[in-house]
């Protein structure tokens, strides 16, 4: 079905009408995400829905798909382990719940079209979706460790990588192929790295992946492919269209195609403005001001500014920490007087790295790497 075009409205989203509030509830969704496609299914989270709570709530959270949800049968489901290991494996879902630990990690995902709208703006981007900077979200992730399963499988001398296969056909592939990438040996054999079945503490949902997928903490949303079916070690990474050809930073006068531009993996440092919401109206005077910023890769976010028409900069504070592989929420205060401003955030990390000042630099064929200074605008209101 064609894109469905909601747009924001004032403090949240406006309906997209009875069919696609159907579809939202139909996958387990609040009906005020912003729906970009009904099938293959892709949905954004609202900024008030992301300012609600550290972690996003499941009903809440993204959804970026490039094929059906495929019907998977938990019950006959098995995940394969093989390529460059000592020992194939098939191990069902009993299996790997009760022969290894289970373990959580609270961990932000974040695709890498996050934001490609705002580069939309500069120049045209055919046969992209206007991802908003709502495709990003916060859980608590239940399963094992991958490590766990390669060292029960053994990898060979020369594994160097760790494919991942889901269970989903992509029709936007001729011929279609099953979604895949992969991650560097080094990458998966770190205790962060997940096979999960659970999702906030209830079992993952189909639309996010049951009944397994991986968590890759600190890299782009496409390396934590949902409805794994099958683990595969190489020597190189994963040759098929979303690594090789799909999820990759290309020139500005680029064309898709097999290994050309850079690879996506780690995440680029990036922050939002939640509260208020552009073009919102407030009472003039003390506006609290709260949004999030997450650093990808083993990085950490060190501090966060906020700006007021570019009069100088002031430190917001920090609130809880997660943990390592999750976003830091933020809130500060600002005065404004009667009238229109613009509210303006930089993020720092802790290699002192900070975001760009305007997106115009960034634009790119794919919209990808949008981590721009996000910049709200808000008219106060006297009385």
């Amino acid at each position: 079905m064609a894109l469905d075009r909601i747009e924001l409205e004032g403090d949240g989203i406006a309906p997209g009408g009875a069919e696609t509030a159907s579809l939202l509830r139909s996958h387990g969704k609040r009906t005020d995400l912003l729906v970009h496609e009904h099938e293959p299914f892709n949905a954004e989270t609202g900024p008030v829905a992301l300012g609600e709570a550290p972690l996003t709530s499941v009903d809440a959270f993204y959804v970026r798909g490039h094929g059906a949800v495929p019907d998977v049968d938990a019950r006959v489901w098995h995940l394969h382990v093989g390529g460059l290991v000592q020992r194939p494996l098939a191990l069902s879902m009993t299996t790997l719940q009760e022969a290894f630990d289970n373990r959580e990690i609270t961990a932000t995902l974040q695709c890498a079209g996050n934001r490609r709208k705002g580069l939309m703006a500069i120049r045209e981007i055919p046969g992209e979706a206007p991802w908003g900077p709502g495709a990003t979200g916060t859980a608590t992730w239940t399963g094992v460790r991958l490590s766990e399963v390669l060292r029960l499988a053994g990898p060979l001398d020369e594994a160097a990588h760790v494919g991942f296969e889901g269970g989903d056909l992509c029709p936007e592939v001729t011929p279609v192929e099953r979604f895949g990438g992969s991650i560097p040996l080094s990458k998966a054999l770190r205790p962060e790295v997940l096979l999960a079945w659970g999702m906030n503490g209830e079992p993952l949902k189909p639309v996010h992946g049951a009944p397994l997928r991986v968590v890759v903490p600190g890299y782009i949303g496409a390396r934590s492919v949902k409805w794994l079916e099958r683990i595969e070690l190489m020597s190189s990474p994963w040759p098929g269209y979303f690594q090789n050809v799909a999820y990759r930073l290309l020139p500005e006068d680029g064309t898709p195609g097999p290994g050309v531009g850079m690879p996506l993996g780690l995440v680029a440092l990036n922050s939002d403005v939640l509260s208020p919401t552009d073009g919102a109206t407030v009472p003039a005077g003390e506006v609290e001001v709260r949004g999030y910023a997450f650093a990808g890769g083993e990085r950490y976010v060190a501090r966060v500014d906020v700006s007021v028409d570019g009069a100088g900069w002031s430190q917001a504070e920090l609130l809880d920490d997660l943990g390592p592989w999750a976003w830091r929420q933020w809130r500060t205060t600002v005065a404004l007087t009667p009238g229109e401003h613009e509210i303006e955030v930089r993020a720092w990390d802790s290699s002192a790295a900070t975001q760009p000042e305007g997106e115009a630099a960034l634009w790119n064929p794919k919209g990808y790497v949008n981590n721009a200074r996000p910049r709200v605008r808000v008219h106060a209101r006297a009385g």
